[in-house]
């Protein structure tokens, strides 16, 4: 006689309802996966990006001290209007757009320049590359202060060459028709690295068959340059110089640390009267309307070189 085995339905049936929960758990993953997976980074991006950016936006509109003991208060459009009547603001926003177009015409050309260079095989290139990508890892306020020995009047190297040329010292720092540049020639020596990276990645990846096509027809080394490489490393030099742009017009720290916006506010930028709004006269909801200022103009900048790349 056959032997008979206990009946097992609980456990089938347990098994079944766990597989069938487990699946409905893992279909509802795979259906909704374009939306789950990038839930955590969106999120991310709205707690550390978005939400400040809106926060600032609603300030603006609000007047509030941060030694008053009052809640903000609403006010309209009275800090944009007062912000297009102040004369300070005038004359930190051609500041900002000065040193803007002075700092990234000129470390675009040399960076150029630079991957021109650096696009060829020479014996040391390597080691030179490197030593030219330094300024990019240097800790930034620590070399604005040497910049700063530098630009002093009595001790400092630039004008120890001036005065043994036989000239009377240069106020790098404290000359209204000067200081700009002077803190142009800081911002070039931290970002000419990365224009120069950024476009001798473009160059490397140009293609072959056009250059030697045209060096059989006869051109020359300055056709070459003005003819195929310029036209073919447009979108890339529009790339470095949208980047350039959004971080010069963000310029904040070597500014202060060299000139805090002098001497008699001829350096002043967007950025610092923003800060003095806040540390100076705890005015929260003007700083918030200067700061949606900037963003409108770094937003028209950014869209402005994006159309000409495309």
């Amino acid at each position: 006689m056959p032997m008979q085995t206990a009946p097992r339905a609980p456990a089938v049936a347990a098994g079944r309802r766990e597989h069938v929960t487990t699946g409905g758990l893992l279909g509802f993953v795979d259906r909704h996966a374009d939306l789950l997976f990038p839930a955590p980074a969106v999120l991310l991006i709205f707690v550390l990006l978005i939400f400040p950016l809106v926060y600032t936006f609603v300030l603006s509109f609000h007047y509030w001290f941060l030694s008053a003991t009052s809640t903000p208060r609403f006010i309209g459009l009275d800090n944009y209007a007062r912000l297009l009547a102040d004369e300070r603001f005038h004359h930190a926003l051609w500041h900002t757009f000065y040193f803007t177009a002075l700092a990234v015409s000129l470390e675009t050309l040399a960076g150029l320049g630079l991957a021109l260079i650096f696009n060829r095989n020479f014996p040391g290139r390597g080691l030179l590359r490197t030593a030219l990508v330094f300024p990019m890892m240097s800790t930034p306020m620590a070399v604005v202060l040497v910049w700063a020995l530098m630009y002093e009047p009595t001790l400092g190297i630039f004008n120890y060459f001036v005065k043994s040329l036989g000239f009377k010292p240069i106020l790098f720092l404290a000359d209204k028709g000067i200081v700009i540049p002077a803190v142009v020639l800081v911002d070039m020596w931290f970002a000419t690295p990365f224009v120069m990276l950024v476009l001798l990645a473009g160059l490397s990846s140009l293609p072959i068959e056009p250059y030697e096509a045209a060096v059989v027809d006869g051109a020359s080394r300055l056709q070459l340059l003005r003819y195929l490489t310029l036209p073919l490393l447009r979108p890339t030099i529009v790339v470095a110089v949208l980047f350039r742009t959004i971080s010069a017009l963000q310029t904040f720290d070597h500014i202060y640390a060299l000139t805090g916006g002098g001497p008699d506010k001829a350096s002043e930028t967007v950025n610092l009267i923003g800060w003095f709004q806040i540390i100076e006269n705890n005015d929260m909801g003007y700083a918030s309307t200067i700061l949606v200022a900037l963003f409108l103009v770094v937003g028209v900048a950014s869209l402005t070189l994006l159309s000409f790349r495309r």
